[in-house]
Order: C-alpha cells, then structure tokens, then sequence
C-alpha cells in the first residue's frame, strides 16, 4: 500500500466497489475532476449523478432517493456541502433521520490559498447542532477505507470530514469500534494532545521531532459527534489536555471535548488550541497560515511546557 494517500480517491474506490455489486448504492456529485469520481462516472453510470454547482439541491435529490431505499453518498467542497446546504441537511435529512453519508472534501484551511469563501472553519460547530449527524474525521487512506465500509454496512447520516491533499498513512491497520471511537497514538504521560484528520499529522509530526512521543501522550478523536462513552475512561488519567483544532473556537472540536468533561464531571485542566475569531485573506499556504494563527509547533511546545 502506497504511504501516501488521497482520503478521497480511496473513500470513493471503496463504494464504487460495493457499487458494482449493489445498484441500490447512488452517488451524487456537484464536482468533477478527480480521478475517483471520473472512475466512478465511467464504470457506473447508471448510479453516478452530476447535481451541478447546486448543492442544496444535491441534498433534496438525496433524501428522495435514501425515502426509495438507496444508499446515498453525496460529494462537494467542505463550505458549500456544509453551511449552503444546513437547512436541506436539517429539513431533508435530519428529520427523517435518513442514512445517507455527506462527503466533504477540504475542511478548515484546506483550500488554501483560495480565500475565506473556501475555507471551512465553522462546518463542526454548525453540523454537530444538527440532530442525528454522525461526524467522523479520517486521518489518512487506512481510516478512510473503514469509514467507507462502515457507511456501507452500517447505513446512517453520516458527515466524513475528507483531506483534501495526499498524506502519509498513520495506521497501518485501522478497526472501527463504536464502543471505544477513538484511536491511542501515544499515552506516555500525564499531558494527553487530542486531534483529529490534518492537524493529527501536525501533532505527530511535532512530537517526533522534539522526541516527545515518549512522554507526551496522542489520541486521534476521529469521531466527534457522538463522543463515546469509553472515552471518559480514558481522559481521567491525564493532568493536562490539549485540544489542537483547525476551526474557529466556538462550537468547533475543542467545545465538544469541554462539554464532554463537563458533562461527565472530570477534573482536568484542557486547553484549546484553534484558530482565531477572523476571516483569512492571506496567502502563503495552510501551514504558513495555521502557523501565523498560534497553530505552530512553537505554540504547542510552549503549552506542553507550561504544563510541565
């Protein structure tokens, strides 16, 4: 297996698969261009749709085909699969609690340096309000193939927070467990960072190079709506928590781990690491700009050693 990977080719491989053995499996796109869709569109036409730039129409042409017994999968960019189409997701989905599984592509600064019409700051806060939505965050194209077969096998309304560029494989081997939807990179220590999908990389890449991995525990959270409860277990060993997010503060990925602590009455100190109250204007790429906004390995060392 390739260690690098698109989370989206391999995602989409994976259904088409499953496809060309069930034609109830439909997959709705308002986007072309990627390999795995044009893979798609060319083997499986029959069960290809192309919405259009008109996703919250995708949306509605989704819960029709979910309210006939099809399994849905619909695809688009992270701002527009995300807050454009709140209220179809809300209306056409939620409510009917229908199982079709929304991929999107390029959440937080992904989509640098295309400007803040394209960033993706805000969609966990605004999707983790809406009822019956599943989040999950893969990591990488081992995580993804998984979160691919569970949407299959295990039908609901699902949200996939995809990667938009190649990155290396953390998991060499990757189980989804419903009782314990999360994944114990390190635990090493009393000071536990906690992330997800692009920014994991980053904390991993930051504890290997300050050779910290030995005494700075990694959790991966790829699940972050519902937290399960076998994570309460885990996070009451640790002094300290950090959470390190690519999303705007408030309601993003660091509040759904401060409800979890204070619903379940832990006493522990958590620190949220995220991007500020702005829009970016900024070019220079995602990692200069995560870096500009208090996200750099620098700011992360500085918060594991006021912990210390």
């Amino acid at each position: 297996m390739n260690n690098t990977q698109f989370q989206r080719d391999i995602f989409i491989d994976e259904i088409k698969n499953f496809a060309k053995k069930d034609s109830d499996i439909y997959f709705i796109s308002a986007d072309f261009g990627a390999p795995a869709l044009d893979s798609f569109r060319e083997d499986l036409p029959k069960q290809f749709i192309h919405s259009g730039i008109s996703e919250q129409h995708m949306i509605d042409i989704a819960s029709g085909l979910a309210l006939a017994g099809k399994r849905v999968f619909v695809y688009g960019m992270s701002p527009f699969i995300s807050l454009r189409c709140i209220e179809q997701i809300k209306c056409s989905l939620s409510m009917m609690n229908l199982p079709v599984t929304i991929l999107s592509i390029g959440g937080g600064l992904g989509y640098a340096d295309a400007g803040p019409t394209h960033y993706s700051t805000e969609d966990i806060a605004c999707l983790r309000s809406i009822v019956n939505v599943e989040i999950l965050s893969p990591s990488d194209g081992v995580s993804a193939k998984e979160f691919a077969r569970l949407c299959f096998l295990n039908p609901k309304l699902r949200f996939i927070r995809l990667e938009r560029p190649a990155l290396e494989n953390i998991y060499k081997d990757f189980k989804i467990d419903d009782e314990r939807s999360f994944k114990v990179i390190h635990d090493n220590g009393p000071i536990c960072v906690i992330s997800y999908g692009y920014m994991l990389h980053r904390a991993v890449k930051f504890l290997e190079k300050n050779n910290l991995q030995n005494t700075i525990s990694l959790i991966d959270l790829y699940k972050i709506k519902p937290i399960c409860e076998s994570f309460e277990s885990q996070i009451r060993k640790y002094k300290k928590i950090i959470s390190y997010e690519e999303h705007c503060a408030d309601g993003g990925f660091g509040s759904a781990i401060a409800e979890y602590i204070t619903d379940h009455k832990i006493k522990v100190n958590l620190k949220r690491m995220h991007l500020p109250e702005k829009y970016f204007f900024q070019n220079g790429g995602r990692d200069f700009l995560l870096d500009q906004n208090d996200l750099s390995s620098t700011s992360l060392l500085r918060e594991i050693s006021e912990s210390e």
